[in-house]
């Protein structure tokens, strides 16, 4: 039996708060293992990075999620008793209720509002001296996924659900103003959405059909029960919070588009390479860090003894940088995509796996804003980048560059 290395310090919570993103990989590379145990917040947990990992790390029969996410991601980021914590057919069917919202149409649907809105922004961008592209799109995707979703939002609180989205976004991985400002965030859009849910059920609000509110509110688990309306809310919210955090990746798109200016081209009117773009910031750029989970029942795998109940962290980052999976992986190469099928446990910056199982919901509707964006800010707009701090500090989780991107001098072509 093969002995798993280990971190001598008696807790990593502090060093992973220190490294962020870069914490596994960099402890897989000392070690020379892609994988150890650590301790965790006082808990003994795994970590592990790489394909076989990811593979070993979505076998259901041998995890669980329950419990696996530490209470202040669950209090800020995913909220309690979501998909992200079910097993078995619990999981199933609250999973395939937020599989039948994810339809071809329905992603059309809310592209083309993301398309519409951001082309109504122009001109006011272009009345403006300089746009802080992060906030603006913060804001523009608030609007647009709460009237894809059904969800009535007034202009005058279209600031205030931003604010909150972002503050649940930014809570978990943090100690102090940050966090708590996730918690009362959370706390806020949940007695929001559950309201909504309430009126939705008794008839004040008639959501459209179809519409995730409306699929949410009225699903019946297979005992035939209505969900329990602050359990919708976090369903829901897992809808609107991931579609808004997508602002994210598309500052990281601008961001490679500046730095790699021949993209610029390339991407402008071409839906293969526009594609590759895409695929190559979602493996590039930093995202969800890592994923958690929990042992089902004890086993050994490669050597390494797994006990039960013992907390697992696969990291997402680093296998998206992984050198045995991604040739050169510090340097963004889109062209990497051109002839590479995207393998579901080597590509997963939202979850690794099948969408029927934890990957992430969303992915699709992510890929497709990011492809939108692209377009946009490739054909549709010109605009200068002034100097401003672009950085991308890898010890902050979730990673963003200072400045927001701000873009200045826009105009529409």
């Amino acid at each position: 039996m093969a002995t798993m290395p280990a971190d001598r310090s008696p807790d990593s919570t502090l060093a992973l708060l220190r490294a962020g993103y870069r914490f596994i990989g960099e402890r897989c590379d000392r070690h020379g293992s892609d994988a150890f145990s650590t301790r965790i917040l006082l808990a003994p947990t795994i970590c592990l990075r790489g394909r076989p990992a990811a593979m070993l790390f979505y076998d259901e029969e041998r995890f669980r999620r329950e419990s696996a996410m530490p209470l202040r991601v669950q209090r800020t980021l995913t909220g309690r008793g979501g998909v992200q914590g079910l097993d078995g057919a619990e999981h199933t069917d609250r999973k395939a209720m937020l599989m039948s919202i994810m339809t071809p149409t329905s992603i059309a649907q809310l592209g083309h509002l993301f398309d519409d809105e951001w082309q109504a922004r122009i001109p006011a961008w272009e009345a403006t001296g300089a746009v802080r592209l992060y906030d603006e799109l913060g804001r523009l995707l608030t609007r647009v996924v709460c009237a894809w979703a059904g969800v009535p939002l007034a202009t005058s609180q279209v600031d205030r659900r931003a604010v909150q989205l972002h503050a649940m976004i930014e809570g978990p991985a943090v100690v102090g103003p940050r966090h708590w400002r996730g918690l009362l965030a959370r706390r806020r859009a949940e007695c929001w959405i559950s309201d909504l849910v309430e009126q939705t059920r008794v008839g004040i609000h008639p959501a459209p059909a179809g519409s995730p509110l409306r699929v949410i509110a009225e699903h019946r688990d297979a005992h035939g029960t209505l969900l329990p309306r602050r359990v919708a809310a976090v369903e829901l919210l897992n809808l609107l919070r991931p579609t808004v955090a997508v602002d994210r990746y598309v500052v990281f798109a601008a961001l490679a588009l500046r730095d790699h200016p021949g993209w610029r081209q390339r991407v402008h009117g071409d839906d293969a390479a526009t594609e590759q773009f895409v695929q190559e910031v979602r493996r590039y750029y930093p995202f969800f860090p890592m994923a958690a989970a929990r042992v089902r029942r004890s086993f050994d795998w490669e050597g390494h003894h797994f006990p039960q109940g013992r907390r697992v962290l696969l990291d997402l980052y680093g296998t998206n940088h992984h050198p045995a999976l991604w040739p050169e992986p510090e340097l963004f190469r889109p062209e990497r995509f051109a002839n590479r099928r995207v393998d579901p446990f080597e590509l997963i910056a939202q979850g690794g796996g099948d969408h029927t199982g934890h990957r992430c919901a969303g992915e699709w509707i992510t890929i497709d804003l990011m492809k939108r964006a692209a377009t946009h800010l490739t054909s549709d707009m010109r605009y200068d980048v002034p100097p401003q701090d672009l950085r991308l500090d890898l010890h902050r989780m979730p990673a963003l560059p200072p400045s927001g991107m701000t873009l200045t001098n826009i105009r529409r072509v």
